[in-house]
């Protein structure tokens, strides 16, 4: 083991120890707030281009699980205080040191992660570099790099290359198309536990294509990035609204407001954990729900729609209803992994909703 160091981009250098893959990286620092949990978060795709910080003190403890994984793992980097390197699980295979190695990660501990993630609260999300030197003053070129670099362009890496099908055990009542723009897992699981068969589409598949498949209804995953860069993606989920019942989550949210004549907005250091409370409008009860994401949609919600939920932190807008387009979005996780299961509900509504049943 070596050492190595996080810089940031407002020129704070922590210096730590070495593990995982031995490459250097530069991406955008977030934290996450999960307890546990890190199996999920370090294989859900809406982490592409960034590096990932566990306020969480200790990772690794119960190893690596694939049985857990979610997706891909594509973040850029890994911060953590401590790492354990003997796992205990009776499920775990491997352990954490050999996933990052796997799958070419850089990983950073012993530093001090409660001060990085209050100075990314106070200054907001900023880029940061995981290097085996420290930076030569401030003109360092490791400085022109964090400049330089931005998140753009993701939902290209992550999402699957040719659309594919999942088929329930027993009977089939639904049929329901799924648009890959990085998503997880559980989304599938939850459609098919509820008799779905869901056909996975990756996210270049046209309206046309999906809408000649005769669906029962459609689903918009989570994913990485701006949501306001995917034009194309925006352009399609226009010709789709209400041709057919729509559910959206986190990304999949904030894609349809865009194509509904809405608007996104980047938060300060975004939402990332397991315990992000999200108030329904409706009755007023609280779900606390998982989260993962740097944008919000703006409260300005297109003419014919209604936010659901806000959150109660900070009262962004959490969910939208379009009545009349018979589509309704989310931006939490209802499929958590792991994760409150407070919001699951949320799949009966869309299955409702396939039934012939209005929001």
């Amino acid at each position: 083991m070596k050492t190595g160091y996080l810089v940031l981009q407002n020129g704070n250098v922590f210096e730590g120890t070495r593990f995982g893959a031995d490459n250097e990286c530069t991406g955008e620092l977030v934290f996450t707030t999960g307890m546990c949990g890190y199996i999920e978060t370090l294989t859900d795709p809406s982490y592409a281009g960034q590096i990932v910080l566990q306020t969480f003190p200790l990772i690794g403890n119960y190893g690596i699980i694939p049985d857990d994984f979610e997706g891909k793992c594509s973040l850029r980097g890994y911060v953590v205080r401590e790492w354990c390197d003997r796992p205990s699980n009776f499920r775990s295979e491997y352990d954490l040191d050999t996933f990052l190695k796997a799958n070419g990660i850089p990983g950073l501990c012993g530093v001090d992660t409660r001060q990085i993630t209050r100075t990314i609260r106070d200054s907001g999300v900023m880029n940061a570099a995981i290097i085996d030197r420290a930076p030569e003053g401030p003109d360092d070129p490791v400085f022109d790099a964090l400049k330089a670099y931005s998140v753009c362009g993701v939902i290209g890496n992550v999402t699957c290359s040719e659309k594919y099908s999942v088929c329930p055990a027993g009977e089939k009542r639904f049929r329901v198309a799924l648009i890959d723009y990085g998503l997880k897992r559980n989304i599938i699981n939850e459609l098919v536990k509820r008799s779905c068969e869901v056909t996975v589409f990756p996210a270049s598949a046209g309206a046309d294509e999906i809408l000649s498949g005769n669906f029962d209804g459609l689903m918009l995953s989570n994913g990485p990035g701006d949501p306001a860069e995917n034009v194309f993606q925006i352009a399609q989920i226009k010709k789709l609204l209400g041709k057919l019942p729509v559910f959206g989550i986190c990304l999949g949210h904030q894609l349809t407001a865009l194509a509904a004549g809405g608007s996104t907005f980047k938060l300060k250091f975004g939402h990332r954990g397991a315990n992000q409370p999200a108030k329904c409008i409706l009755n007023g009860r609280t779900f606390i729900t998982s989260q993962n994401h740097g944008y919000a949609v703006s409260d300005n919600v297109p003419v014919g729609s209604h936010i659901s939920f806000f959150n109660a932190n900070d009262g962004t807008c959490e969910g939208i209803d379009y009545p009349e387009l018979k589509a309704f979005t989310v931006q939490f996780h209802p499929e958590a992994r792991s994760g409150p299961h407070d919001t699951s509900f949320l799949f009966d509504r869309f299955i409702a909703l396939m039934e012939g049943g209005g929001l």
